[in-house]
């Protein structure tokens, strides 16, 4: 079966609310399987227009990431994201 994943870019427009974000998110998608591939960190835009922050979380599966994303705890949280930054936020199934 093929993996999922939950890929994001995101421009932090609220750099002091931000954090509450990432410290309520994480424990609730990891209990849904997320394996943090990428969160934050070092980047180079080599064509195109980026935000200033890209995250990939893993799942088990592409329903195992569309579940978590659309998971009511979850989207809970996602509404402080959503007043701290500007997101595109995709949900893709991996290739086996």
């Amino acid at each position: 079966m093929a993996k999922g994943s939950i890929i994001a870019h995101i421009k932090v427009t609220d750099p002091v609310g931000n954090p509450e974000y990432v410290r309520r998110d994480t424990p609730i998608l990891e209990r849904m399987g997320a394996k943090f591939i990428v969160r934050g960190g070092r980047h180079q835009v080599v064509e195109g227009e980026s935000g200033d922050r890209h995250v990939v979380i893993e799942f088990p599966s592409y329903e195992q990431a569309l579940a978590a994303y659309n998971d009511p705890e979850y989207q809970e949280v996602a509404e402080i994201r959503r007043r701290c930054a500007e997101s595109v936020i995709i949900v893709v199934e991996g290739h086996e």
